[in-house]
């Protein structure tokens, strides 16, 4: 079935050509002079026809039966008729399957068969020729421009799924750095509060090695989700939902965190309830990598068209390597691709700033 609705196009062609053949060869004989015309005229005529059945498949052969058929036609009719449209359906068909050069060699070679046999017939003068010539070289062009075009289509396409491949990596690479990045850097300090602990020959850092299990297995849950997306699984996104996990999370290691928010959050659509999550998430890694002994504030508000997510500690105001890093740059990405916008930099009363703004319903 699939296989017949892609031929029918053709079909209809052939069907068209037919008709027009066998009810336009009569007149188009009148029309020029020629006076009775025998019923075996019409077998060219059918035989043209039939023979765009198999062009798309095998468009030489067909321009071959083609070219032969209006040569029988004009050898022994010699005058102009309809069965010269089955013959330009095959030579364009040969322009738009086959290379250039290709068609304009088989393009000539079957206007060299029509011109001796029209020749060869009665009837067939100079001036014939050149409408002959037309009606070779005008489907050459027309069949050149549309594989051009085709070309150019399909080279297009294959860009765009490049650059979408491409986005995807990218948005996958970014989804990994914010989940293990900060399952990492909050891993990392329980790890030192525990060896802290066991240098000063205090045996109890059972907290820490607990909340060191705690956190990596989330971690390693949030990474599984991620990569279960890319396998088209249905894992839910994280979103501003898990905000109370994620800031459990960086309490356990000891940084003091407060959480805020205001307006309808669990109606955000799923692109910017992901990216204020991440925001959140890579803002809390930067506190615990960089700012030292200090405490951190999370805002997050709805307010009009807009989502504010503010993230604030009382560090040391941020290191080259918060200000520069790759994960600043992934959050001013995150919100840009939504069109919103990110700043971030010291506090004039200390401390470090992520503020980004979140168009909710653009």
């Amino acid at each position: 079935m699939k296989r017949l609705r892609a031929n029918l196009p053709n079909v209809l062609c052939v069907l068209l050509l037919l008709a027009t053949g066998l009810a336009g060869t009569e007149p188009a004989a009148q029309n020029q002079g020629v006076g009775h015309i025998g019923w075996w005229i019409y077998i060219p005529v059918v035989v043209a026809a039939l023979a765009m059945l198999f062009r798309v498949r095998f468009p030489m052969p067909a321009l071959v039966v083609a070219t032969a058929a209006t040569a029988v036609y004009l050898l022994f009719g010699a005058f102009y008729g309809p069965i010269l449209f089955s013959f330009a359906v095959a030579v364009y068909t040969v322009a738009v399957y086959r290379p250039l050069r290709v068609s304009v060699v088989a393009g000539g070679a079957a206007l060299l068969v029509l011109l001796i046999s029209g020749v060869a017939g009665t009837g067939f003068g100079p001036d014939s020729v050149a409408p002959l010539v037309a009606w070779v070289v005008a489907p050459v062009a027309a069949g050149f421009t549309v594989r051009v075009n085709r070309e150019q289509s399909a080279q297009r396409r294959r860009d765009d799924a490049q650059r979408q491949a491409d986005a995807e990596r990218l948005r996958v690479a970014q989804e990994v750095h914010d989940v293990v990045g900060h399952g990492l850097a909050a891993i990392t300090m329980q790890a030192e509060i525990a060896l802290h602990l066991l240098a000063k020959g205090e045996s109890d850092a059972t907290a820490a090695l607990t909340a060191i299990s705690r956190t990596s297995r989330a971690s390693l849950d949030e990474l599984r989700a991620t990569l279960g997306a890319v396998r088209d699984d249905r894992s839910p996104a994280p979103g501003l939902a898990h905000l109370d996990a994620l800031v459990d999370r960086t309490r356990s290691v000891g940084v003091p965190v407060s959480v805020e928010v205001a307006g309808p959050v669990s109606e955000l659509p799923a692109a910017v309830d992901l990216a204020a999550y991440r925001i959140v998430q890579e803002s809390l890694t930067n506190v615990l990598r960089h700012a030292g002994a200090a405490t951190a504030a999370v805002r997050v508000q709805v307010t009009g068209p807009d989502l504010t997510v503010e993230v604030t500690d009382t560090g040391r105001g941020g290191s080259p390597a918060a200000n520069g890093g790759h994960g600043l740059a992934g959050m001013r990405e995150r919100a840009t691709a939504l069109g919103g916008r990110l700043d971030a930099g010291p506090r004039p009363d200390g401390g470090f700033a992520v503020t980004a703004t979140l168009p909710v319903r653009r």
